[in-house]
């Protein structure tokens, strides 16, 4: 499976964009802003392709496990270059994410609606897939520099 984030210019304090499932756009994407230099928990990933896997530990796995009977792990983006466990998951705005990518069905500005119906079809297509023993991958594009 490909996932594709293609963002939005970089925002003040957060980066828009959207999420397209092997080639059908999906749903839009809040990340924090770019930062030349890495501000801890206010900084967006590099662009780049990285692999998704599900990881089964931290604060967020129980939270997510109580909440979605399908839970199994949080959606862990792999290898990112100076970053520690990015995940994609819920949320409305940039103070809801520490380098995270959240997604939504809706958009407006800044703000992200129905985030969690957005979680809930993503990860059941990922889960899909992983079950099928085939890799799942994210390609983040920057729409210009940085």
């Amino acid at each position: 499976m490909h996932l594709l984030l293609q963002r939005d210019p970089s925002q003040s304090d957060c980066t828009t964009g959207k999420l397209f499932i092997d080639g059908e756009r999906y749903c839009y994407t809040l990340e924090d802003e770019f930062r030349a230099v890495k501000v801890p928990g206010e900084t967006r990933i590099p662009a780049g392709i990285y692999e998704i896997k599900l990881r089964a530990a931290g604060g967020m796995h129980p939270k997510y496990a109580a909440r979605f009977p399908f839970h199994r792990g949080m959606l862990w983006i792999q290898e990112v270059p100076g970053f520690e466990y990015i995940y994609i998951h819920i949320g409305n705005t940039d103070d809801d994410t520490n380098g995270c990518i959240l997604v939504g069905m809706v958009r407006d500005g800044a703000t992200l609606g129905r985030s969690l119906e957005a979680y809930a079809g993503l990860y059941q297509a990922i889960i899909t897939v992983m079950d099928r023993k085939e890799r799942v991958w994210i390609e983040v594009r920057n729409s210009q520099a940085p």
